[in-house]
This record gives structure tokens, sequence and C-alpha cells, in this order.
């Protein structure tokens, strides 16, 4: 009877020995809902800045990231609409101040930035706003995964060359324009961001007035259209990497 009872013992040890060994766990882990490939990924963009960002005095799906997020859904991206922190007006220290009471994703896959108009035209100074910008700079960075490639930032344009702009000595808006530029695309070098020029594209609205807004001031449309042209190339780099 002993000898029975010893038996199923050893039989039973092996039989539940079994189910547990790893070969046992490799395989039921192994199963089709825990090793299914990932599908067509939800891809979300970012774009951070001011009045050029926000688009005022066009249509909202005539903003330049709209537009650039519509471009995005032709090359067959699965691109979620995107999120706008930018407002008419805003300072790097001010749109830094809304970021933090924004409510966002741990990491997008396309972060753009765009900011230092208002630093210009309000006199701030120049070193200022290297310190200011690179501090957004790297915030952008953190929301873009840690990653500076997922980052663009775009160069600020130049309203000198506007019905509004030509009233307010254009010659030394452009060289100061020229001063902040230099100073964000050098910041953006140092940490191996993604660099797009406009700068000169905003310029052609000196002899092309469909190229600014109805109110004399911001781009038209087509201007932020012909910005996308160079934007788009840059943010097809770094989804077709994220694949």
């Amino acid at each position: 009877m002993n000898r029975i009872v010893f038996i199923f013992l050893i039989v039973a040890g092996l039989s539940c020995t079994d189910k547990e060994s790893p070969e046992n766990m490799i395989l039921q882990n192994e199963t089709p809902e825990n090793n299914q490939e990932p599908g067509n990924t939800e891809i979300y963009y970012l774009a951070l800045g001011d009045s050029y960002t926000i688009g005022e005095s066009v249509a909202q799906n005539e903003r330049f990231p709209v537009q650039l997020e519509e471009q995005l859904k032709n090359e067959g991206f699965a691109i979620q609409p995107v999120k706008i922190i930018a407002r008419t007006g805003w300072t790097t220290d001010e749109l830094a101040n809304a970021i933090k009471s924004e409510t966002l994703k741990n990491a997008y896959n396309v972060v753009t930035l765009l900011i230092g108009v208002n630093n210009q035209y309000r006199g701030r100074s120049a070193d200022e706003y290297r310190t200011q910008f690179k501090e957004l700079l790297q915030t952008a960075i953190a929301l873009a995964g840690y990653d500076a490639k997922n980052v663009i930032v775009i160069s600020i344009p130049d309203y000198g060359v506007t019905p509004f702009g030509e009233t307010r000595n254009p010659d030394q808006i452009a060289k100061e324009i020229d001063q902040f530029n230099s100073i964000n695309q050098q910041e953006t070098q140092r940490l191996n961001a993604r660099y797009v020029n406009i700068t000169g594209i905003s310029r052609e609205a000196k002899n092309d007035q469909t190229l600014v807004a109805s109110d004399g001031l911001h781009p038209s449309a087509e201007m932020y259209r012909r910005w996308v042209e160079k934007i788009l190339p840059e943010a097809k780099a770094i989804l077709e990497k994220q694949k």
C-alpha cells in the first residue's frame, strides 16, 4: 500500500514539474495574443510656437502644422490631429510657461518649434533669447522621446518685408531677425536637432503680396504651403526611421 502511494506521489510530482518547466513557460508566453506584431502605429505631432504656428489670419486648415499633417497623411502615415501650443504674441518665456500648464503625452513622434519673433519685436536681448531658446529646445527634445532628431526647429520669418513691417525700419528688423536665427540655428546644431530655414521664403513677400495674409503682417496660406514643402522631407525622415 505504501509502495503504491509512493509511486503515485512521484508521478504527480513529475507532472507538476513538467508544467512549470522553462520550455512550457516559453510556449505559454508565445501565444498569438502576446506576440502580435505591432500594426500601423498612430503618430502624434506637437507644434510649439506663436502666431506663425497658430496661423493668425488664416483658416484652421491653412495653418502650417495642419498643412504638414495633411501632407503626411497623403504620404501614408497614420498621423493624429496635431496638438498645437501657440498663441499670437508669445515670447520664449510665455511659451515655456504655457507648456508647463498643458497635459501632454509622454512622447510625440514629431515636434516642431518656431519661436522668437516677439522677443525681437519687444526689444528683448539676444542673450536672453539664447538662454530661453535653449531651455525650450531641451523641453521639445524631452517631449520628442528624448531624441533630438525627432525635433524640427524652424527659423523666424522676416516680417520687415510685410506692409506692417515696412513702416517699422525693415532693415533693422532684418538684421535682428538674422541675429536671432543665428542663435537658434547654433543651439539646434549643438543639440543635434533638425533645422529648416524658411526665412528666405518669407522675404519673397517683399515682391509678392499673395504671400501675406489679409492683416498685412502674417503669412498667407500659400506662404505656409511653401514652408511645408521644406519641412515635409525632414518630418518624413523622422517617421521613416521610427517604422
